[in-house]
């Protein structure tokens, strides 16, 4: 959690050396998958939940056993209601709990994964998502079952030339192996990336393939990558050279072609790196950019490009991000671009809205946020939702969100026409508001925040973030990973630091444990002992050890 306006401190969380490259999955899921792999037996584990990902529930006491039916028929019927799942404690669908219990066996999993690629059509914008959804939410695959699917798919670069005019297999294939790579990062994603799966997926990125098959396949080759054999791998193929010429789709007037411009790029600068090409952060011109989205107050698995003023999510969780500049009174305005019509969550938060991206809350889903799903057709505040009466956002749509903080009211627009105010969020804050935003699985939107004109602007007067507010030059670098990652490598933390914030003097002990090593402003805003999970009754400030 950060706080303040403008650029907020980098925070680091120390890691464990291991074989997983940085930006991959967290360690929680890889100790599941270890003992997936070890085992004969599925690791079950519980796994937090996004707004639209239901628990796993099985059948009640007193509930009659379902009957059998067809598994492509569970898929669609998953697919089909999923927008109306808005709620963690929401009792999930027939389907999803069906398919759930099929997937308990090897042949059950197997059974799922082969309807998932068969059934899922191209034109919903929630497949792919929904494919994630439902693996991530079944049992791991043991690595029999991990075989076998190898041996049914017998993927090879003739293969992917098949059928290539009918792209929804190969996309629901791509983003299957993606969500597994992503869930099995380790031992089983390197035998999971066979030379066959590697050169299917190298040649879906073909001029010949159609853009959502050349996307997914990037996809999947990023959460490969996540492993470090399997990086240096696809590395040797030459992929940087494909992406060298996909990057030049970034502002491309397609929205599909400009996704896979925006993963072409984000790789070639995070992952991929290919010798003599410039940085995309060090040729941009941000001259005239005095607001974007903040790199150092943001969720971790979200992709922000070089102008700090698109976004993305390619991860499972629900990804989440503020921008620089927090406005305390008048009127102000911004917008955003619809790149993917799938749930994000937009709109308006303080610095007391906590980031919860594997819990599954974002923007909107406490008392210091509110905003705007346009693909579920809600309005979001303090984990509740209500519907709005505009109809379902589409690509290229342009969002409006008017902020009055001297009428304490919010309201929103899609492509010029507006709701009516919403003011339930004022009654916990009423100053300190950022633009702010959560991601589902592959969603994407651009920002505007005055750099250039607006496209449906409000009738009345109102400011922009880019006219007032203000970054130094560095504060406007968004750096890629390895390099925030070596930068951070090269800051020094005293002896005597707070083991959590690792920047204030640890002065305080805990009591009645006994425990200390923190500083007063980390204990304050502890209930537990983050050693022994014993209740703190009092803190005591050591003056003694204060030089």
């Amino acid at each position: 959690m950060y706080s303040g306006s403008g650029a907020m401190g980098n925070s680091c969380v120390c890691r464990e050396d291991s074989d997983v490259e940085e930006g991959s999955a967290p360690r929680r899921q890889l100790r599941r998958v270890d003992n997936s792999i070890s085992e004969s037996q599925e690791a079950r584990g519980s796994r937090p939940r996004d707004p639209v990902r239901p628990p796993r529930r099985g059948r009640g006491p007193h509930e009659p056993r379902r009957k059998k039916q067809n598994v492509d028929g569970l898929v669609l019927d998953t697919l089909a209601v999923i927008r109306t799942l808005v709620d963690n404690d929401q009792e999930p669908p027939y389907s999803m709990i069906t398919l759930h219990e099929m997937a308990e066996t090897d042949d059950g999993w197997l059974e799922v994964v082969q309807s998932l690629i068969r059934v899922i059509p191209l034109d919903d914008p929630l497949g792919p998502a929904v494919i994630t959804l439902l693996l991530d939410e079944c049992p791991l695959p043991t690595k029999d079952a991990l075989q076998k699917l190898s041996d049914m798919l017998n993927l090879s670069a003739a293969v992917a030339r098949q059928d290539a005019l009918i792209p929804a297999k190969h996309r629901n294939t791509t983003a299957v192996l993606g969500c597994l790579a992503e869930k099995l990062a380790g031992p089983a994603s390197i035998a999971l990336l066979s030379p066959g799966t590697l050169e299917y997926l190298l040649e879906s990125l073909s001029s010949e393939a159609h853009p959502t098959v050349m996307l997914f396949a990037l996809i999947a080759l990023e959460k490969f990558s996540q492993t470090s054999e399997n990086k240096l791998t696809v590395s040797e193929s030459c992929i940087s050279d494909r992406l060298s010429v996909l990057e030049c789709w970034a502002d491309h007037p397609d929205y599909l072609k400009r996704q896979v411009g925006f993963c072409a790029q984000w790789s070639l600068d995070n992952l991929f790196i290919k010798e003599g090409r410039q940085f995309t952060y060090e040729k941009v011109n941000l001259s005239n950019i005095n607001a974007m989205l903040n790199s150092n107050d943001v969720s971790e698995y979200l992709k922000i490009s070089p102008t700090g003023l698109e976004a993305r999510c390619d991860a499972s969780s629900f990804e989440s991000v503020r921008c620089t500049f927090c406005v305390d009174s008048g009127v102000w305005y911004y917008e955003v671009t619809v790149i993917t019509s799938g749930v994000m969550q937009i709109g308006w938060a303080t610095k007391d809205s906590k980031f919860l991206n594997h819990e599954g809350y974002g923007i909107g889903d406490d008392e210091y946020s509110c905003a705007y799903d346009g693909c579920r057709q809600l309005i979001w505040y303090n984990a509740r939702s209500k519907p709005h009466s505009h109809p379902c956002w589409k690509e290229g749509d342009a969002i409006g969100f008017l902020l009055d903080l001297s009428k304490k009211q919010m309201i929103f627009y899609l492509n010029g026409h507006q709701l009516p105010p919403e003011k339930q969020v004022f009654s916990s804050a009423t100053s300190g508001f950022f633009a702010a935003a959560s991601f589902m699985s592959y969603q994407q939107c651009e920002f505007n925040f005055g750099a250039k004109p607006f496209r449906h602007p409000p009738s009345i007067k109102f400011n922009t973030f880019n006219e007032f507010a203000s970054l130094a030059s560095d504060e406007k670098i968004i750096l890629p990973r390895h390099r925030r990652l070596a930068l951070l490598k090269q800051v020094s933390i005293r002896d005597n630091c707070c083991t959590l914030c690792c920047d204030q003097m640890a002065d305080t002990e805990l009591r009645p444990c006994l425990h200390s090593g923190i500083c007063m402003e980390c204990a304050l805003q502890l209930e537990t002992c983050p050693l022994c999970r014993q209740d703190i009754q009092t803190r005591i400030r050591l003056i003694s050890h204060v030089s």
